[in-house]
């Protein structure tokens, strides 16, 4: 929408109005809502379990570790401040020695998928791969949580 019409919905009583120029694909990619017959509980971002744990490059493995386990996970992502991925530490990982750092012990640059991916391509995805589990991102690498293979399936049976 261009800022012109953007400001004719304001002015014609609307209160949330955005001029979103990048499109309505980058929109769904953000996590955002969309409307439409393919939106809703179809989409990756209606299942994302947002509680995965994170941790940073310089925290100690010891303590991700423990505090993994207590969060009931298997896995932690290693993300910047800003939140963007960075790497994933996995059972392997985390079951490690203690002597490495988490930077050391991470698989870097794991594959991501976005939001507004359909649910059934991305469980076929996971199927053909033998995934358990993806990561969710942003197109900006932030994270917005993980995406567990048992509960897209069974999102898929309803």
């Amino acid at each position: 929408m261009s800022p012109r019409a953007a400001w004719r919905l304001e002015s014609l009583g609307f209160a949330r109005v955005y001029d979103y120029v990048a499109g309505k694909a980058d929109w769904g990619s953000f996590g955002l809502p969309l409307e439409g017959a393919s939106s809703g509980a179809r989409r990756v971002a209606a299942h994302v379990r947002a509680d995965v744990p994170t941790c940073r490059l310089d925290d100690e493995l010891a303590a991700v570790r423990k505090r993994v386990a207590r969060a009931g996970w298997d896995t932690c992502f290693v993300v910047a401040e800003t939140g963007v991925v960075l790497g994933r530490l996995g059972r392997a990982a985390l079951s490690g020695d203690d002597g490495r750092s988490v930077e050391e012990a991470m698989t870097p640059g794991p594959s991501t998928i976005r939001p507004s991916a359909r649910l059934d391509e991305v469980v076929e995805r996971m199927r053909r791969q033998n995934l358990g589990s993806l990561p969710v991102t942003t197109p900006d690498g932030r994270l917005v949580g993980l995406l567990l293979r048992a509960d897209a399936e069974q999102a898929l049976e309803r």
